[in-house]
């Protein structure tokens, strides 16, 4: 099944689309700040929510490894 018909798949790839892009920013900051508008700027966000919200997503990773790994 594709990731965009399972929800749980959906959540999954944001979640790890949000935590590459902030990890990739701390390292390489330049690149995704030159990129602020059109397709490009989509990573941008992510790495911004990932900054800014670093508690929230954090939980939220642990919370789908438990949902993931625990699946029945």
């Amino acid at each position: 099944m594709s990731a965009l018909f399972n929800f749980q798949s959906l959540l999954t790839v944001i979640l790890l689309l949000i935590c590459t892009c902030a990890y990739l920013h701390s390292i390489f900051p330049s690149i995704l700040d030159r990129n602020k508008v059109g397709l490009r700027g989509t990573f941008w966000k992510c790495a911004r929510i990932g900054e800014r919200k670093s508690p929230y997503v954090a939980v939220c990773c642990i919370v789908m490894a438990a949902s993931i790994l625990f699946k029945s």
